[in-house]
């Protein structure tokens, strides 16, 4: 089976090995501008949701839109923190420069980059970059490849085996089902209650880093 059939009209074997080069590009550039800030003396802006933003966060969204607009002028872009381009467009981008910047403005290493990429309104590809550990998660139909090596997830196929990772557990008990949640937190393996971008990277890879 090929890949044009395999994508059933997302992206072909050409698109995916060249917007996956494209996709690390941005990760590098977003990298490059968070690094300095991780750690020092910066300005934490409250935004209208009540969550966190900063410079890094600002300046990094804006030098990925940059490279995307000048690269492909034709195709859109969603960021976190500067809202959406050319909505209409075959290809859009979507960017979250820094995914826990709660983590971030303490100086827990955990938070990351996303990036996506979305053809026809379905997801062809995603990322999770974490810039301090310097991880590079790639995720498209075919699989999913940690710093270039293929991983899975877990083959963990029973609930007392598992382990369970959320964030902001209050949100589930305000707005979920609040009883049969804490009955899950009880039955697993083990529970943790952080996550970010980090507990995506961990159930892609099998929970191998951690």
């Amino acid at each position: 089976m090929n890949d044009v059939i395999r994508y059933s009209g997302m992206l072909d074997k050409a698109e995916r090995d060249e917007f996956t080069t494209f996709a690390r590009e941005l990760a590098d550039v977003s990298a490059a501008v968070i690094r300095p800030y991780f750690r020092t003396g910066y300005q934490v802006e409250i935004k209208a949701d009540a969550s966190p933003v900063t410079i890094a966060d600002r300046r990094a969204e804006e030098v990925m839109r940059e490279l995307i607009m000048a690269r492909y002028p034709a195709h859109g872009i969603l960021g976190e923190e500067f809202g959406s381009h050319q909505p209409d467009a075959r290809y859009r981008w979507v960017l979250d420069p820094i995914d826990g910047t709660k983590a971030f403005v303490t100086g827990t290493y955990l938070f990351g980059t996303l990036i996506a990429l979305v053809k026809d309104g379905r997801p062809a590809l995603g990322v999770i970059s974490q810039p301090i550990i310097g991880d590079f998660l790639l995720g498209t139909l075919d699989g999913a490849w940690l710093n270039g090596l293929p991983v899975s997830v877990s083959p963990c196929d029973r609930v007392e085996d598992a382990i369970l990772l959320s964030t902001e557990h209050w949100n589930v008990f305000n707005h979920q089902d609040g009883p049969a949640y804490e009955s899950l937190t009880r039955r697993v393996k083990r529970y943790n209650n952080w996550g970010d971008c980090h507990g995506y990277h961990l159930v892609a890879t099998g929970g191998r880093t951690s």
